[in-house]
């Protein structure tokens, strides 16, 4: 609760403070859609994947922020992530949130995960916008601390005494996922088109640790995400996202999602997305079915 408060005290801070125009230099002054969103994780991008842009809208000379909240309501699973973003230079960012899963179905009805993420991105080199006469992508490089923050209601669930994800396999509960993102925005064919390469060995996203019984060592992992910008405030796409199962009790799989985003204003953007995220769990629940629904993600800031 006390960290919801500390995300509505910045949602409402920061809408307030784009009311004024240069905000402690906040100059403003990048295109509409081109300040990301906050990815499920809370690093600028997509809803699933990190792309290479710096989060919020100032340039060069100048920074910016953003507070989140997504949803992601699927078939046996309430995912909740949210959390606040600074961008700095149009060259570093930083970010902190937080994700809470909600077990809803199965026999593990009522089983509760959570986990804090810590996020650092560095620009390398590349203007993915104004440097349309090179072929030369923006290319940015990242990474997300991550540490798990137990299991909690595990008696609900059936399984009393299950506080920790390595009671399930997981080698670790603490993991860093790095990534090296390159994103082009190619505006005389409104289409913007990002690559990236995750070295990683967090389960499903890292809800259920990391490493595992199967395979303990980190991997390689690719990530892409295309989008069709049909005018200036309103672009719809979609996502890919390779992934890797090392619990034996968890057959994780590729995950993926068509979007829509709508940015109105420079203060507010929206994500709306179909994700599919393939089964979690599904040697312990007996369910094979996909954790698919809708994604919902609402972004304030300047």
């Amino acid at each position: 609760m006390p960290t919801r408060c500390v995300l509505a005290c910045g949602l409402f801070l920061i809408g307030a403070s784009v009311q004024a125009q240069g905000f402690l230099g906040a100059d403003g002054g990048k295109l509409l859609l081109t300040a990301g969103f906050s990815t499920i994780e809370g690093s600028g991008g997509g809803a699933l994947t990190p792309w290479a842009f710096i989060t919020g809208y100032g340039s060069r000379n100048s920074w910016g922020a953003n507070a989140h909240a997504t949803g992601l309501s699927l078939r046996d699973l309430d995912i909740l992530s949210y959390g606040l973003a600074v961008g700095a230079l149009d060259r570093f960012e930083v970010s902190v949130s937080r994700q809470e899963a909600d077990v809803t179905g199965t026999d593990l009805d009522g089983l509760k995960l959570s986990q804090d993420i810590y996020g650092l991105k560095v620009r390398l080199f590349g203007d993915a916008v104004y440097a349309q006469d090179s072929w030369l992508p923006q290319v940015a490089v990242g990474a997300q601390f991550k540490r798990h923050r137990g299991i909690e209601n595990g008696a609900a669930a059936g399984l009393a005494g299950l506080t920790s994800v390595e009671q399930l396999g997981a080698e670790d509960e603490e993991g860093i996922d790095y990534y090296l993102s390159a994103t082009k925005l190619y505006l005389a064919q409104n289409l913007l088109v990002n690559a990236t390469l995750r070295y990683t060995e967090a389960n499903q996203f890292g809800l259920l640790g990391f490493g595992g019984d199967r395979e303990s060592d980190p991997s390689v992992r690719f990530e892409a995400s295309i989008a069709y910008l049909i005018r200036r405030q309103l672009a719809v796409g979609g996502e890919y996202r390779a992934r890797t199962a090392n619990l034996e009790v968890d057959d994780e799989a590729d995950a993926w999602d068509a979007f829509i985003a709508w940015t109105p204003t420079r203060t507010v953007s929206v994500v709306l997305a179909y994700a599919n995220i393939g089964p979690v769990l599904a040697p312990v629940t007996g369910s094979d079915s996909d954790q698919n629904g809708t994604y919902l993600s609402v972004q304030v800031g300047f």
